[in-house]
């Protein structure tokens, strides 16, 4: 059967009390509306309308050339009235999923069910609330049918005992949708049409109405205040944290790792404290990522080790390498088999040969750094002028002293040495050694100004 999906993101989010749609708050590093369109992908829709309210500008404009099709709200009369927006652009053979752009914890396993309960009527993902306290309760017939959602504010004293409650997300077919819509009204305690209202219609017209179990109120969790964001990102955390050790990595603490993207690891891989993932990483064997550490859209191979407070974004890093402490590798940095970039040291756009090593205070940009070179301590390549960037090129073997300054564009061919403490700015051939240096000179007699008072 067809799937089209409809998502409601048209609420306000006053609770949040920001100027950014409740919906392009994040969770996990990427938006709440994202999470929900992802899952809602995978059941593989023949269309996705999102409802958006007054600030659907900026949500249309974040997901700018997606395959979403997206539906104006202009006044705020409840979710009955939202989905009533989207129904008609639906093709009428088609199944229904109702989902909510501020529930972005929902599970693919949830939604295939709630679909296949909607095969002979409407299925309704239901969930136990220890406290249901501001929820819709579920109110089933002796033979286990719902019969009916109340909401919370028009429940009555034994009604609002009931812990079961309504999550919002419902599935049916679009025809039979359309027609009970058609029969909802605004008599309420808030004046609104409730989607929840359904429900009850149907049953009362002999339609099978059935619930499915959400895994967890988590799961569910819709989110209003910056309070439930906070709730919701830490139970998302503690479930990648699991998904990860469950495949292998072992986590030092897992209340103290944040993936604000995905992470795809290897076996017998290792992430200490306070780590965080940003974007699209991957992983090797036997990697090691220290404490402290942020690593965002980079690979690193098997074997690397990242030590403590390191940085890493935007890199290719070969096996065996060994990063850090406190390393910063940026942007467009590959590093070969068994490279080392150490403590305090810096790279942009480099290139670094295998066994090469800069193991201390020390920037590399606009690089391409031949094999096992040496690049000593406090060693800096100066890439800009002022309004270019140059490049600084090193060929294998090429030993770098201490204190220099490679002034590009500049040639380093291999072998070459440069002594300590050298400003050089034009070509080393293979083999020479380069000094570019001043003549020592010491001035005997000579007097401190505080002596000369």
């Amino acid at each position: 059967m067809r799937l089209e999906v409809i998502i409601l993101a048209a609420g306000e989010g006053t609770r949040m009390q920001s100027s950014i749609p409740k919906v392009l708050h994040t969770v996990g590093g990427r938006p709440l509306l994202d999470h929900v369109l992802s899952v809602a992908r995978d059941l593989k829709p023949e269309a996705l309308h999102v409802v958006v309210g007054r600030s659907g500008a900026d949500v249309r404009a974040y997901f700018e050339g997606t395959d979403v099709a997206w539906v104006e709200q202009i006044e705020q009369k409840g979710t009955g009235h939202a989905v009533m927006q989207a129904i008609d652009d639906v093709e009428s053979s088609a199944m229904v999923l109702v989902l909510f752009g501020d529930v972005p914890l929902i599970e693919k396993v949830t939604l295939e069910a709630c679909i296949s309960a909607a095969a002979d009527g409407i299925g309704v993902v239901t969930v136990d609330m220890p406290i249901p306290d501001g929820f819709g309760r579920i109110q089933r017939r002796s033979d286990g049918q719902i019969e009916a959602i109340v909401e919370d504010k028009d429940a009555t004293p034994a009604q609002r005992t009931i812990t079961e409650v309504n999550t919002g997300i419902l599935a049916a077919p679009a025809a039979m949708l359309v027609r009970l819509l058609e029969s909802i009204t605004a008599r309420n305690a808030q004046g609104e049409y409730y989607l929840t209202d359904i429900v009850g219609l149907a049953a009362s017209q002999g339609v099978r109405v059935a619930g499915v179990d959400a895994t967890s109120p988590e799961e569910v969790q819709g989110i209003n205040d910056r309070i439930q964001l906070a709730s919701v990102e830490r139970y998302m955390q503690r479930r990648e944290a699991e998904r990860l050790m469950a495949d292998g990595v072992t986590i030092a603490d897992p209340s103290r790792l944040d993936l604000r993207g995905t992470l795809v690891a290897g076996q017998d891989c290792f992430i200490d404290i306070n780590v965080i993932i940003e974007g699209v990483v991957v992983i090797g064997d036997n990697v090691s990522i220290g404490p402290g550490c942020v690593v965002t859209d980079s690979e690193l191979a098997d074997g690397v080790v990242i030590e403590a407070h390191s940085v890493v974004e935007g890199a290719v890093v070969g096996a065996n390498c060994r990063l850090g402490p406190f390393a910063r590798v940026r942007p467009g940095t590959e590093l070969a088999e068994g490279a080392c970039i150490g403590n305090f040291v810096e790279t942009k756009k480099a290139i670094i040969g295998a066994g090469t090593k800069a193991n201390h205070l020390a920037y590399l940009g606009d690089s391409t750094i031949g094999a096992e070179c040496n690049i000593g301590a406090g060693t800096i390549t100066c890439n800009y002028d002022g309004v270019d960037k140059n490049e600084t090129h090193i060929g294998d073997g090429v030993f770098v002293g201490t204190n220099s300054t490679l002034v590009a564009p500049l040639t380093i061919d291999e072998g070459a040495y440069i002594a300590a403490g050298s400003t050089i700015t034009s070509k080393v051939d293979s083999e020479d050694l380069a000094v570019g240096r001043a003549r020592q000179r010491n001035i005997h007699g000579w007097v401190p100004p505080t002596k000369r008072k």
